[in-house]
């Protein structure tokens, strides 16, 4: 027998959707004015139409705060993707250790970012940071304020340290959820550990890696915090990604124009990943059923 599906609960959240709706709808429609307008003061501007996007997708800050930006968030998903796994593999299943495990995981998560900003700042010090020092007793010729190369990996590692357990949590929770006929049924046969792994644990950790995946590059594609309060986004403009290089453009030169439709590329690059990562998830959904 078939039922006809009810859809009245929509209207309980339908107050919830028109008013994010709304609050989102005025502050983009701001940003797509001030794109197509050159603005002087508060009551003088000119139509300019597409004039402030020529210059955008022309202006080598945009090219050299992309590559750097697809960098380090490619950087962020090879090393935390991985680690993530492993960390969840070496877990153990239950008890007061697993509960143990899962807080200490969780404890960097709840640290803000900008505080996690300032404790990089004074670890990895030369001077009185243990990174730092430590890097620098073993002879590493090692300053994060000087040399760019340095100040990359600081960014990349503080980013790791504060969200490889994101990763690792996700792929802990989706380990759990397998069924324990499946390893039962893999010890009968004699498997080993690279066995399971491979064909019991990857298979069943597919949808979840895809989230980790998503959630991992959306944010490490939009992070601003971290790096800023670190490095200010240098040495020169090493680690300076697009987040930031669009602050710069909007709070340090006031260029509200040049911003607005900077922030609309950006935001279109951000909507397009998304989609791509959503376009994913729903054809390995297809899949499995």
């Amino acid at each position: 027998m078939n039922k006809t599906p009810n859809n009245k609960a929509w209207w309980l959240v339908l107050p919830v959707f028109l008013l994010v709706a709304f609050s989102a709808l005025i502050p983009l429609m701001t940003v797509v004015n001030y794109s197509v307008q050159d603005i002087f003061d508060q009551n003088t501007a000119y139509f300019v139409g597409i004039e402030w996007y020529q210059e955008i997708l022309q202006d080598e800050r945009l090219r050299e705060s992309l590559f750097r930006q697809f960098g380090f968030s490619f950087a962020v998903l090879a090393i935390e993707i991985p680690l993530g796994i492993f960390v969840a593999l070496t877990m153990p299943k239950q008890g007061w250790q697993a509960s143990v495990s899962l807080i200490l995981l969780a404890l960097p998560l709840l640290i803000p970012w900008n505080v996690v900003g300032t404790i990089w700042q004074v670890f990895a010090r030369g001077d009185i940071g243990l990174f730092g020092w430590g890097l620098n007793s073993l002879g590493v010729d090692y300053n994060y304020t000087a040399n760019s190369v340095d100040a990359w990996l600081t960014v990349l590692l503080m980013d790791v340290w504060h969200w490889t357990s994101l990763v690792a949590l996700l792929c802990y929770s989706g380990l759990r959820a397998i069924p324990e006929a499946y390893y039962q049924a893999a010890q009968i046969d004699r498997a080993s550990s690279w066995s399971i792994f491979r064909y019991i644990q990857m298979p069943k950790l597919k949808g979840v890696l895809v989230i980790a995946v998503l959630l991992r590059f959306m944010d490490s594609f939009m992070i601003y915090t971290e790096p800023f309060v670190l490095t200010g986004g240098g040495p020169g403009s090493s680690t300076t990604f697009l987040s930031q290089t669009l602050a710069q453009m909007a709070i340090g030169q006031f260029d509200l124009g040049p911003a607005a439709a900077f922030s609309l590329i950006y935001f279109l690059i951000v909507l397009l990943l998304s989609w791509l990562f959503f376009t994913t998830i729903t054809h390995m959904d297809k899949d499995k059923s």
